[in-house]
């Protein structure tokens, strides 16, 4: 048996449905012969991208294939970004044979030195019998403990090394979790049944555990308000009475009026990671709070908050352990609602929208963008959609605005904020829920940097909506750095171009039965871009959250 056939018959067994990928790399035939879709992306960034946006919304790792050299350099950013949110992701890539490592071959690239610092593991793989022994051990990593991209490299002498098949034994790893302690789960339950003004801080972590259901369970028993970080959204659905949306600097008032008025916040999947761009992806939590951690890394304790208690498990693990603690300290805190919460977060909400309804509906011509995701929450059945944003000005104008009622209902991303990731993930969400309409919103310098790859989704036939604001420039940066502002272009064109259905919006009327129009392409199984011109909208929900 071949390395590289040995690999793709463990890929299979592991569940792999595709790989996505730019060559060369031998594993790419190998897993074609096997039976594993290949997806060809136009270039590697957005390869890794596919399948970090798979890994997100199917919790099950996603895998892709680059070749060595500038292929992982041109991944970097990608497999940087999975790093640095987390994402158990699978990456190959290819490299010179044995006998050429250290000699500084045309296309040398040392994975192993360089990938260390955003990978949870990287490691050469350097004889064809230990194929079964490393992959194991990938997809434990992959599987077990704190979330993040794993990386092999496979010499080429190698990938076509044959051994013995009576050495080829392997199993599917199912992955290891861990449950709070016992005495951490009583001495926090105690806290949050005794805190007047107890807030949920949900993060991703919630997602990778797949307990929304405990979630929403918890948040019920003990009547709290739930606030998400902005990866977390949609792990609890929004509509619901007890939720605050998602916090930071994107997330909107309800989320910061309930996150200054708790006396103990409960983080649960969140790494309460700080940022010097007042929290984009999380919410900055003020001084004087209780404050509650549980992750599934002891890394993340203690590092920007010094909190109060720890519990170190998995989150659906934790919060079943809570929820059976609760329910036996009901006598603690009744557990009927709370008719007054529900109707503070109510009428905070409304406020809150009454403020913004202006923006929200407007009628301005070039479209105000707010309008867009407006029309769009409204348009698309948020039940059996998938909505993401770029970063900057589309996340920004989205996140807080955009009412997620489903699991992965948004997908939410950016403690790497590289642009154009949300076509390469949208794709990826695609291929993990093929049912649910796929809509990625991006402005049109993201669309600059990845726009090629709408034509993966055409040529692929993985029918998403991109929706491209284009306000002839980038954001924020007509203000900040204004002489290098402005950009130019037809994207509608392109779209059209390259061979999906397209359309140019001008007026704010037409977007709602444009966005019909490209759903009837996408259930014909043809992607859909909708260019949308719109003002630079440079009002953000910042205004809430400054004072933190």
């Amino acid at each position: 048996m071949k390395a590289v056939d040995a690999i793709a018959e463990i890929l299979k067994q592991e569940g792999t449905k595709f790989v996505s990928c730019f060559p060369p790399n031998a594993l790419i035939n190998a897993s074609a012969d096997a039976g594993i879709r290949t997806i060809l992306a136009r270039q590697e960034r957005v390869a890794v991208n596919i399948a970090d946006g798979y890994t997100r919304v199917s919790t099950q790792p996603g895998v892709a294939l680059v070749a060595g050299g500038v292929g992982i350099e041109n991944a970097f950013p990608g497999l940087s970004q999975a790093f640095a949110d987390l994402v158990p992701m699978l990456l190959f890539t290819d490299q010179s044979s044995r006998r050429k490592i250290g000699s500084r071959p045309t296309q040398d690239f040392d994975a192993l030195f360089t990938l260390h610092k955003v990978t949870k593991w990287v490691e050469r793989i350097n004889l064809a019998d230990r194929v079964p022994e490393l992959m194991r051990r990938a997809y434990t990593y992959l599987r077990s403990g704190r979330p993040s991209p794993v990386v092999l490299e496979l010499p080429r002498d190698v990938a076509n090394e044959e051994f013995d098949d009576d050495l080829f034994d392997y199993k599917p790893v199912k992955g290891w979790k861990t449950a709070g302690d016992p005495h951490d789960i009583k001495v926090a339950v105690r806290a949050l049944l005794s805190a007047r003004n107890p807030l949920i801080y949900a993060g991703e972590g919630v997602f990778y555990a797949q307990a929304w259901n405990e979630l929403k369970e918890f948040a019920e028993l003990i009547q709290a308000p739930v606030m998400t970080t902005l990866k977390g959204k949609s792990v609890f659905p929004e509509d619901h009475p007890l939720s605050v949306r998602n916090g930071g600097r994107s997330g909107g008032k309800p989320a910061a009026h309930f996150l200054r008025k708790a006396d103990l916040v409960f983080a649960i999947g969140a790494s309460l990671t700080t940022s010097l761009s007042n929290a984009v992806i999380g919410a900055p939590i003020p001084k004087g709070k209780i404050i509650i951690q549980s992750t599934v890394d002891e890394q993340d304790i203690n590092k920007d908050y010094s909190v109060d208690l720890a519990i170190i498990g998995d989150a659906k693990l934790v919060l079943r352990q809570m929820i059976e603690e609760a329910q036996k300290n009901r006598a603690s805190r009744p557990s009927q609602k709370r008719d007054d919460l529900i109707e503070e977060i109510k009428s905070v909400k409304e406020e809150w929208l009454e403020e913004w309804m202006p923006k929200l509906t407007s009628s301005e011509v070039p479209i105000n963008p707010y309008r867009v995701v407006w029309d769009l929450m409204h348009t698309v059945d948020r039940h059996n959609t998938i909505v993401t944003h770029d970063s900057g000005c589309p996340r920004d104008h989205m996140a807080a605005f955009y009412e997620a009622t489903i699991p992965r209902g948004y997908l939410g991303w950016g403690h790497h904020s590289t642009l154009g990731y949300s076509l390469g993930g949208s794709i990826g969400a695609k291929l993990a829920e093929p049912d649910k309409t796929v809509v990625n919103v991006m402005g049109d310098g993201a669309f600059g940097m990845v726009g090629m790859d709408f034509e993966t989704a055409v040529r692929e036939k993985i029918p998403i909506l991109t929706i491209v604001l284009n306000n002839y420039g980038l954001g924020t940066y007509f203000k900040a750095t204004p002489s290098t502002s402005k950009l130019s272009g037809d994207y509608a064109k392109i779209g059209e171009a390259l061979g999906g259905y397209s359309e140019r919006i001008e007026e704010p009327d037409e977007i709602a039965p444009a966005i019909k129009r490209a759903e009837k392409s996408l259930r014909a199984g043809r992607a859909a871009l909708l260019e949308i011109m719109t003002k630079v909208e440079l009002d953000f929900q910042t205004r809430y959250w400054t004072d933190m």
